[in-house]
């Protein structure tokens, strides 16, 4: 079982202004640590359901353009991009240069949106959800042709593109990992069937799981995709690592072929939480 690093929460000592060192530290101790993934979420606001929306927080890809500068083996993306913050086009071109920047390190971690507040406090369009799953396939589909050898037109019934060029390629080979977040049954897992190599589920117990890893091998069925080549992931933010139930609880997700749990530091040390988590949490759960 691996570990992914979510850098979720920035209301940090010190910040804004230790804000820079403070996640180049944490992501480059995260990595020495050997958590094998760094995210950030993509949102404008801090999440109300967790959080006050008033308080910090960074844009994604400047985030992580700034982390892929000071780490060299770690995978980098969001969890997840919001498919209605950003065009299509320029999503695509801006995972693909942060690929390129990195090393090949980039994934595309993508969802249909769902934080109302933010949209409407900036004045960014959000559309009824059925709308906005359909961007989402969309969306995935420009990014396929952009990453492809066709720079011809997309038509879809949302996004019109011209031209999808897009140069340069990405270093990762056949295109960055694309990531689907969220345990939808009907349309997050059917997408993430048909398009994705990899699934961050929003569940952890292991009854729960099972049922969604049921319902997206029904989908791979039906759509004659493997299901076994798509990498199962969990996002734990909420879970304690150092509790006790923690690791026979990994060790069930592990049973049901989850290969990495994402999991959270919270203010206001990061960076001991990482040392923690090298010293009591990752010796561990690498050996499932």
């Amino acid at each position: 079982m691996q570990a992914g690093v979510h850098f979720s929460n920035f209301s940090m000592p010190g910040a804004p202004k230790s804000l820079p060192a403070l996640i180049t530290d944490t992501a480059r101790a995260a990595e020495d640590a050997g958590f094998a993934q760094f995210t950030v979420m993509d949102h404008w606001f801090q999440m109300d359901r967790v959080w006050a929306a008033s308080e910090p927080m960074l844009e994604a890809y400047t985030t992580l353009g700034f982390v892929a500068a000071g780490t060299s083996r770690m995978r980098l993306g969001p969890l997840v991009v919001g498919v209605t913050y950003r065009h299509p086009g320029l999503l695509v071109k801006t995972a693909t240069t942060l690929d390129v920047l990195s090393g090949g390190r980039s994934i595309l971690g993508i969802g249909a949106a769902w934080y109302e507040r933010e949209h409407l406090g900036l004045g960014v369009p959000f559309p009824p959800v059925k709308e906005r799953f359909e961007r989402l396939e969309e969306t995935l589909q420009v990014a396929l042709q952009m990453w492809g050898d066709d720079d011809g037109a997309y038509e879809g019934a949302h996004f019109r593109l011209a031209e999808t060029l897009g140069e340069p390629k990405p270093v990762s080979r056949p295109h960055p990992p694309i990531m689907i977040g969220g345990r939808g049954e009907r349309k997050t897992l059917r997408i993430a069937a048909q398009y994705a190599q990899i699934v961050n589920l929003t569940a952890t117990d292991p009854e729960d799981v099972t049922h969604l890893l049921d319902v997206l091998r029904e989908h791979c069925d039906r759509l004659g995709t493997d299901y076994d080549a798509i990498e199962k992931t969990v996002i734990a933010a909420m879970l304690d690592p150092f509790a006790p139930a923690f690791i026979e609880n990994a060790a069930a997700l592990a049973a049901l072929g989850i290969t990495m749990m994402v999991m959270s530091p919270r203010p206001p040390d990061p960076l001991g939480w990482v040392a923690r988590m090298a010293d009591e949490v990752l010796p561990t759960l690498a050996a499932l």
